[in-house]
């Protein structure tokens, strides 16, 4: 049944971010610290991780829910390698990148709208995610990652590999 309803919510989210445009709107609750990366990516600045960025605003519910989990899930995802050239593109340094540019020191979070656009981003995402709560360790999380997306993906970020 978990089967079932992760590959629903992976399709779901696959469907969503292909063709969603992004508008940014102002609201209130969010610092807008908004900036447009020379690759297109938009970056937006919030005081935590519990306030998503505005441009989530026009993304499904499901995109929303990647976003916050992702931005949890640092000690997971920064081991893990995105596979759709943003390494090239953007200075990915890993998946969790795609998401999020950085968590500053005083807590403030730097989000990147590059996962609301890219299959590869969202689905290395959710299969880290779900592997690290089944149990699975970051090195065997990892292989799963490169094993699916050795063939016919973009060169991979320069990720290392957990110890």
């Amino acid at each position: 049944m978990k089967k079932t309803l992760f590959i629903l919510l992976a399709c779901i989210l696959l469907l969503s971010a292909c063709g969603q445009e992004n508008k940014k709107e102002n609201h209130e609750e969010h610092e807008n610290h908004v900036g447009h990366l020379e690759n297109g990516d938009l970056q937006e600045t919030t005081e935590s991780t519990d306030i998503l960025p505005a441009f989530l605003d026009t993304q499904s519910e499901d995109m929303k829910l990647v976003y916050q989990a992702a931005a949890k899930a640092n000690d997971v995802l920064k081991w893990m390698p995105c596979y759709c050239g943003c390494g090239d593109s953007a200075d990915h340094k890993n998946n969790f990148n795609c998401f999020v540019h950085e968590i500053k020191e005083n807590g403030e979070v730097v989000w990147d709208d590059h996962g609301t656009r890219c299959a590869a981003c969202l689905e290395t995402a959710i299969t880290s995610i779900q592997m690290i709560q089944e149990g699975k360790s970051l090195v065997e999380i990892r292989n799963t990652i490169d094993e699916a997306y050795k063939d016919g993906y973009a060169t991979p970020t320069d990720t290392p590999m957990p110890s």
